[in-house]
């Protein structure tokens, strides 16, 4: 596989490991992905329901659409990434991401809103997933948490940065404006360095992980290596998806309703869209924190934390009385999203090893993204019921108290 002519030019007269070269990429296409995520789109849900006159189920239905897309095309996508690359798959992405998030500021019906953002909700959920952390996991073994972390950071300084960006282009220009400047932000970061520079894997370029086989001294455990087929016969394959399955509907419902939840509950759109921010740099936090944790340290662990606190943050959510209160349980929920965020792209490739990342995490892919989908139609159609947020977030509250159970079972299988 042959790599980009500015990556080969760049090779030789580079005095450290091209993989960091790759992983800044990886940062700027992950911070272009979160154009359609929950927490962007949260921020957009009151001005468009009020002008539509759209009910909160039908607006979280095209995030649930666009799981559903995703997980079809995602194991499909796996073998692809595993032959060519992430390079033209999240080229791809970013593109289709920042058209369609600009052509939203065009909306006129649902069904116009429904066919843009369930396309690019589809993009989010499988080819930018599949693509960043395949990346990662093919150029880093030794290296894999503190990469991974850096990556996943990246995407959370989006989801930072994204609600933020909407939020001040909407106070002079309405929501057309905000989608307007999500569009033109993931274009003008995401594409250029992706298309000049990754490379599919340290092989191609006479290189190895971590550059480990340069270093004196060096050694490391060997990869494990399945194939889809054998990662499936296992038992950690299915503990990590229902881990997988349980976490992700509390992620992506909590996440997307927690503005609207905070709205009413007095607080203005603006600390709303605060509050989602703090939440968003919590995430990080985590995920830099992941960093540190020693490889030696049994992954499941970390995943149980990760749970815990996702279980915590939902059900403090649900009493929120004063700011700093609200700031807590965004925390804390922020805390766990960035355990998982981070924890499960490792964990599938430190059980599975890399060479068939790409086909193995596509069909857990699947099984995620149907989870995701589930949890902004669930928490939107019991406010629409009960009038409130409260029954839902105790059921977010539930789901990721059962998921630490699974995750202590999680060991990794025998190669």
């Amino acid at each position: 596989m042959r790599a980009p002519p500015l990556a080969r030019l760049l090779l030789p007269r580079l005095p450290f490991f091209y993989g960091w070269v790759v992983l800044g990429c990886v940062c700027l296409a992950g911070f272009a992905r979160q154009g359609p995520a929950v927490a962007v789109l949260s921020v957009f849900v009151t001005p468009m329901t009020e002008e539509f006159g759209w009910s909160r189920a039908a607006i979280s239905g095209a995030v649930s659409l666009g799981g559903v897309l995703a997980a079809i095309v995602s194991p499909l996508l796996g073998p692809v990434l595993d032959r060519s690359g992430a390079r033209f798959v999240l080229c791809l992405a970013v593109l289709g991401t920042g058209i369609a998030s600009l052509a939203l500021s065009l909306t006129q019906s649902l069904l116009m809103f429904y066919l843009l953002f369930c396309f690019s909700r589809m993009i989010w959920a499988g080819p930018f997933d599949l693509g960043l952390y395949g990346a990662v996991s093919n150029w880093f073994v030794a290296h894999r948490a503190r990469a991974t972390s850096i990556a996943t950071v990246a995407q959370l300084a989006g989801l930072v940065a994204l609600p933020l960006i909407a939020q001040l282009a909407m106070r002079d220009g309405g929501w057309r404006a905000g989608w307007v400047a999500i569009g033109a932000t993931v274009l003008v970061v995401g594409f250029v360095p992706a298309w000049l520079l990754l490379v599919r894997r340290p092989e191609d370029v006479g290189l190895v992980p971590d550059r480990l086989a340069a270093s004196a001294g060096a050694a490391s455990a060997p990869e494990p290596r399945f194939s889809r087929a054998q990662a499936m016969r296992t038992p950690a394959f299915w503990l990590l998806s229902l881990y997988t399955v349980l976490v992700y509907p509390v992620q992506a419902g909590v996440s997307l309703h927690q503005a609207p939840h905070l709205i009413e509950r007095g607080l203005s759109p603006m600390l709303a869209a605060t509050v989602i921010s703090f939440f968003s740099v919590m995430s990080a936090v985590a995920s830099f924190s992941i960093a540190f944790l020693p490889r030696a340290w049994p992954m499941r662990f970390a995943l149980v934390l990760s749970a815990l606190a996702l279980s915590g943050g939902s059900f403090a959510l649900t009493g929120i009385a004063s700011l700093p209160g609200t700031y807590i349980a965004a925390g804390v929920f922020g805390l766990g999203i960035g355990g998982i965020l981070t924890l499960l792209p490792i964990a599938w490739a430190d059980y599975f090893g890399r060479e068939s990342y790409g086909a193995i995490r596509g069909v857990a892919l699947s099984l995620q993204v149907l989870a995701q989908a589930t949890g902004p139609l669930l928490s939107g159609l019991l406010r629409d019921w009960s009038g409130d947020y409260v029954f839902s977030l105790i059921l977010f509250a539930s789901l990721a108290l059962i998921a630490a159970g699974a995750a202590l079972v999680a060991r990794p299988p025998a190669s």
